[in-house]
């Protein structure tokens, strides 16, 4: 209400995080020139402040130290202040972050780094309180400090922050030798599996004690080392686990049972209280884990969740140009009356609040059996609320539920005496209740960033499940986002890709004035995203485009020296290092992914360098994939792959034809990590033709749509029949 007290530079920003502090009593640059001018005119040094829009610690050190008048007048007095949404700017992240996990041998948002007018790091750590506690030094405390030792010890200041810098430089080179070999793939995959084995916990699944994250990256490996492994007691239970985790995480309160998706983390053991922010990034690769979960068992529980996934992100997290948003809250308000946020209000229900809606009698159950009484045994629903208080550090969810599904649904029928089937209709009738209140709470705040990366990977989302669960409309949606990609965050005249792009007035589509051009991983991710595309929808154009931007990630990004990719590129002199990720963490690592995608390019091309660039990629991270394989699991995945050769598989068939059709689904039914899909249609001049000349020496049998499966050393027999091509897909 009424005109804000204070607005900085950042109210010209696009970024919704940015935005965020447009009025704070700090006087707030964004990442740029005027900020470092100034830092040096002035010889000031320079606080940055990293975060993103719906981190939950960034909001609380905004509410008690950025919103501070007093905070903000010794911020303003002694510093230059510079705010960066690291969803933006992933490269500035990753330097100081990569200092701050150095020197306090931890990291997270939001980050707090201190550094001398010539951008040099010298005092850092995340959150701080505003005052002094107990076992914490207050944010004033530290201001004042760093403020007092510049001024008066400026000289072994400086001295320090460039031995900072010296080491940081050694510590992020990854290099490979020219002539070294990548490392055995059998090994590397053998010493990953082990680790991941003795990490997993047996009951819940996951593969930490708590925090608990999702890691679609270690549930991927096991899904490829079960498919290289299949007949052993290894690839058993490398199966096991990551079905019985995703079972596990399905169940849990980390997954919205209401509104659908997931939520980033689970705090505890049971993946039962989450932090309740939602990824679009979780969205996207957990819609792929689960479709892959569905084509190995053919359980259909999995395929649902997929389908519980990709509504939540039709209906929440899409543009109506195409694209995909980044990411909803943790926190909203308890009421449209309610004067502060709560973490996860918009989400959890009181025992009393169920009852209210859930009120009538279930026929054919004990007499007296409401519908509430049914759903809240199912859903774990206690009259004081479900969350240990040891969960709840602000109290925040006192009284309140969480819910998980801690009944079987055989338990639950037993329990009440319902009839066979009647259970499902119960609890879908009482979730679609329960969704429409809430639809009456004010919602969390949604951040309307688009970013290349992101959307490639819930492309990759919606298109790997609409090939393996025969949804036409996945596939679809998966090509207008594809399209959005093309429109709004490339580049045509240049060929590149650009970082981001925003909703703006009247949900028009909206670039920053200076667009940010892409990272490597928005190449990478968005490159994958078009491999899966075009195997989905059979769109040579998604492969043309691919290739072109394969060719343009190559020239921005390679180091002919180290080898590997950057993840940016050279010739920004604001950023002092140049790092290549070695860690698949909540995303996969743009190196682990690019050598796949490598592999796959050379299959669609023919352009065989780009297998020797996936050699070398592993050669470069040679030494982490024997020692610590865990931290790379994408890239131990894509090892196997590098080692035993992809397999194209290859269609000839009218496209429109059944029998086309009929050899299509069975290639989308099997789950086989190791292998391209080619459809070869007879078209004379297509792009694959003039690529792969092999492709016309392959024919129908007796006029009809034929199956070979190729690899360096030449094509099987032909095949018609879908279980033939079954069985080579599996051999």
């Amino acid at each position: 209400p009424g005109s804000p007290r204070h607005t900085n530079r950042l109210i010209n920003e696009k970024s919704p995080y940015l935005l965020q502090h447009a009025h704070n009593p700090v006087d707030w640059y964004p990442w740029g020139q005027e900020a470092f001018d100034k830092a040096k005119k002035e010889n000031k040094l320079i606080f940055l402040s990293v975060g993103y829009s719906t981190c939950h610690w960034c909001h609380v050190m905004e509410e008690e130290s950025f919103k501070n008048k007093e905070i903000g007048e010794i911020m303003n007095k002694n510093f230059v202040c510079i705010k960066v949404d690291r969803e933006e700017r992933p490269d500035v992240d990753k330097v100081y972050m990569t200092f701050v996990q150095a020197t306090s041998g931890g990291g997270g948002w939001p980050m707090s780094v201190w550094l001398t007018p010539d951008l040099k790091p010298f005092a850092g750590g995340t959150y701080f309180p505003p005052d002094d506690r107990v076992y914490r030094v207050g944010f004033r405390t530290v201001l004042l400090r760093i403020a007092e030792q510049w001024n008066q010890n400026k000289d072994a200041l400086l001295e320090n922050s460039q031995k900072i810098m010296e080491a940081l430089q050694i510590h992020a080179r990854i290099c490979g030798q020219a002539q070294e070999s990548p490392p055995p793939s059998q090994e590397v995959m053998a010493m990953c599996f082990q680790q991941l084995s003795k990490s997993y916990d047996e009951e819940y699944g996951g593969f930490s004690e708590f925090p608990k994250f999702p890691t679609p990256v270690n549930l991927n490996f096991l899904f490829t080392y079960w498919a290289l492994h299949r007949t052993t007691p290894e690839g058993a239970r490398a199966l096991q686990m990551a079905t019985h985790t995703l079972k596990m995480m399905a169940y849990g309160g980390i997954h919205d049972h209401i509104g659908q998706g997931f939520h980033r983390y689970s705090t505890d053991q049971h993946w039962h209280v989450p932090h309740f922010e939602k990824m679009l990034y979780d969205q996207g690769q957990l819609a792929t884990a689960y479709t892959r979960a569905f084509q190995i068992s053919g359980d259909e529980f999995f395929a649902d969740v997929v389908g519980d996934i990709l509504l939540y992100v039709s209906r929440d997290l899409s543009d109506q140009a195409g694209g995909f948003y980044s990411a909803e809250d943790a926190d909203s308000y308890p009421s449209t009356t309610s004067g502060e946020k709560r973490e996860g209000a918009f989400c959890v229900w009181t025992a009393e609040e169920i009852r209210a809606l859930l009120p009538e009698p279930v026929e054919g159950a004990a007499e007296g059996t409401t519908l509430a009484d049914v759903f809240m045994h199912h859903y774990g629903v206690k009259e004081d609320g479900n969350v240990s208080p040891a969960k709840d550090p602000h109290g925040e969810l006192k009284g309140k539920n969480v819910l998980i599904v801690r009944s079987s649904p055989a338990l639950t029928v037993a329990r009440f005496g319902l009839e066979p089937g009647q259970l499902d209709t119960l609890l879908s009738q009482g979730r679609r209740r329960l969704a429409a209140a809430r639809a009456q709470r004010p919602r969390p705040h949604l951040d309307t960033k688009m970013l290349a990366s992101w959307n490639g990977l819930m492309i990759s989302g919606f298109a790997q499940a609409g090939a393996a669960l025969a949804k036409e409309e996945y596939v679809c949606r998966a090509a207008r986002a594809a399209h959005f990609v093309r429109r709004h965050l490339f580049d045509a005249t240049s060929g590149r890709l650009l970082r981001s792009c925003y909703r703006g007035r009247d949900s028009a589509v909206e670039q920053s004035t200076v667009p940010i051009q892409g990272f490597l991983e928005d190449y990478v991710f968005v490159i994958q995203a078009l491999f899966d595309l075009y195997e989905a929808s059979l769109d040579q154009g998604w492969l043309e485009w691919a290739l072109q931007l394969q060719h343009t990630q190559d020239k921005l990004f390679w180091d002919p020296k180290g080898f590997a990719y950057f993840s940016s590129e050279a010739g920004d002199p604001s950023l002092l290092l140049r790092l290549k990720d070695d860690q698949d963490g909540a995303e996969p690592s743009a190196n682990s992914v690019t050598v796949m995608n490598l592999l796959r390019a050379a299959s669609y091309s023919g352009h065989m360098e780009w297998v020797e660039k996936a050699g070398q990629i592993l050669a470069a991270f040679s030494e982490r994939l024997l020692k610590i394989p865990v931290a790379l699991p994408e890239m131990a995945r894509a090892s196997a792959a590098f080692h035993h050769t992809l397999k194209q598989v290859v269609i000839c068939g009218d496209p429109q034809g059944e029998d086309t059709k009929e050899l299509l689904r069975c290639v989308h039914s099997v789950y086989c990590p190791n292998k391209v899909l080619l459809l070869e249609d007879g078209a004379g001049g297509s792009f694959l033709r003039r690529r792969l000349p092999f492709l016309r020496a392959l024919v129908r049998e007796a006029g009809k749509a034929t199956a070979y499966v190729c690899s360096g050393s030449g094509c099987s027999l032909p095949v018609t029949a879908p279980r033939e091509l079954r069985g080579l897909l599996l051999g």
